[in-house]
Order: C-alpha cells, then sequence, then structure tokens
C-alpha cells in the first residue's frame, strides 16, 4: 500500500484539508499506517496531479484561505484499482525481538525497562481503541459503510491485548536484577501449544 491509496481512503468520508487530513491519519488510519504532515501534504500534491483528488480553495476571513480536496472519478477509480488487489501480509521490524534472540549476550535490567516502556504504549493504544470503539461503534454494529472502520477497531483491540499479555509474560520470565546470560524462568506453553 502506498501512501496515496490511504489518503483516498480517507477521502471517502468526506471532503477534508491537508490538515483535516493529517488529524484524521493521527486518530484513525494512522494506527495501521504511519505518516507525517509533510508526507500528507507531498503525496496531496502527487494525488492533485495524478487528476485523483481537486482542491477546492475556500475563502476564509481574518485567516488564510484553505484548500478543501475532494475524490475525483479517477480517484474512486485508482481507489477500487487498489482494492481489488491482493493485500500484502506486513513484516515485523522490532529491534526488542531481535534483542530477546540475543539474550544471552544482553543485559537484562535495560531489556525489562523497555518492556515495561512497551508494555505501557500497548495499555494506553488498547484504551484509546476501546475508547473510539464505544463511542463510535457504542451497540457493537456499524452500516455497511463503517463495517471496515468496526473490524479494524477490532482487530487493533486484540492486537494490543495480545502484546500486553505477551509483554506482561516476558516481564515476569526475565528476572530483574539480572545481567545477561543469568539464569531465565522456564516459559510454559499456552494451553494451545501444548496441544499441538
Amino acid at each position: 500500500m502506498a501512501l496515496g491509496d490511504a489518503i483516498l481512503a480517507c477521502l471517502t468520508e468526506r471532503p477534508m484539508t491537508g490538515y483535516e487530513l493529517a488529524k484524521t491519519f493521527d486518530a484513525s488510519i494512522g494506527f495501521y499506517w504511519k505518516a507525517n504532515h509533510q508526507q500528507i501534504y507531498r503525496e496531496l500534491t502527487r494525488l492533485r496531479d495524478r487528476g485523483h483528488i481537486e482542491g477546492c480553495e475556500v475563502v476564509q476571513t481574518g485567516k488564510p484561505n484553505k484548500l478543501v480536496y475532494t475524490l475525483t472519478p479517477e480517484g474512486r477509480a485508482a481507489l477500487r484499482h487498489w482494492g481489488a488487489r491482493p493485500s500484502v501480509p506486513p513484516s515485523i521490524k522490532d529491534d526488542l525481538l531481535v534483542r530477546l534472540y540475543a539474550l544471552d549476550s544482553v543485559d537484562i535490567d535495560p531489556l525489562r525497562a523497555d518492556l515495561m516502556a512497551r508494555l505501557e504504549h500497548h495499555r494506553d493504544r488498547c484504551l484509546r481503541y476501546e475508547r473510539i470503539l464505544n463511542k463510535r461503534f457504542p451497540e457493537g454494529t456499524a452500516s455497511l459503510a463503517d463495517t471496515g472502520k468496526l473490524l479494524a477497531l477490532r482487530l487493533g483491540v486484540r492486537h494490543e491485548r495480545t502484546v500486553v499479555e505477551w509483554c506482561e509474560e516476558a516481564l515476569n520470565t526475565l528476572p530483574a536484577g539480572a545481567g545477561g546470560g543469568a539464569d531465565i524462568k522456564p516459559i510454559e506453553g499456552s494451553r494451545r501449544e501444548r496441544k499441538a
């Protein structure tokens, strides 16, 4: 997926300014596709040059004028074309997991501190997803247009809960106050792993 596809997907909700798109990324689609504000503004120019969006200048009093972007028919066709292609499973690039791979050669205390920070990060994200889910879908149902958003939020909550549980397991397994090569508690397999 390219950033342009994510922007086109955002513009299916409503016409938006570059600032509104950046805020939307910060509060929703950005959970799954990261982009900073400068990247979004550069991509808006490319999309406009390709004819996938158009900008309408809105005159404001006491403020600079703003450009409100909307999808063009070509942009909707490009989004449909992108949506018909098979997705690519994401790859993991996580330096914490690489450090765990070399556990007998690293100091445990900094690793535990990193795990605790990671635990808090994922707890916070889980709470954030749950708040959005409860605010936007209080009944747990959605219109056809919003079903994808509901499913994505549910996956986000499940993912964050799983990472929280894994961080807790890792912290319980790694002894505090131990250097590299310390005795590590054995990890009991989950019920699912034991059955396999």
